[in-house]
């Protein structure tokens, strides 16, 4: 039972880094990793100013931001003793392709409906007009 689990994690493991688009939104389903990105987007910070504002220890701090940096989110470097965090903008550009392509998708489906509601409502008043002419026949 140990090693099945074990291979099944493993396997788990292995598909999440390998499929890129799927562990960028596993990285950004977590509210601290979005908050962690958003300081990010001002610009580069330290690990220590990063933790500030969250109610957690810097080991749990540098967690979130080890996932942040598997997926290719943010870059860490080094300066001396300090290990600034820096966003990547582009990694997210392959999530926003992907997304821009369903949103495409729903507004065209939403505009096709909205077609069909207003030829709806014309053929409802075009028969209620008909209806009155015949009564006053």
């Amino acid at each position: 039972m140990y090693l099945t689990v074990k291979l099944i994690n493993r396997t788990v493991q292995y598909t999440m880094t390998a499929d890129r688009l799927s562990s960028t939104f596993s990285a950004l389903s977590d509210p601290t990793r979005r908050a962690i990105l958003a300081r990010l987007a001002l610009g580069e910070t330290s690990v220590s100013k990063l933790a500030a504002p969250f109610d957690m220890s810097l080991p749990a701090i540098s967690k979130h931001l080890k996932v942040l940096e598997r997926a290719g989110l943010i870059t860490r470097g080094r300066d001396a003793q300090m290990r600034p965090c820096k966003i990547e903008v582009n990694a997210l550009k392959e999530a926003d392709d992907w997304l821009e392509e369903y949103r495409r998708l729903w507004e065209q489906r939403l505009g096709r409906l909205d077609d069909y509601l207003h030829a709806l409502q014309a053929g409802q008043k075009t028969s209620k007009r008909e209806k009155k002419h015949e009564r006053k026949k």
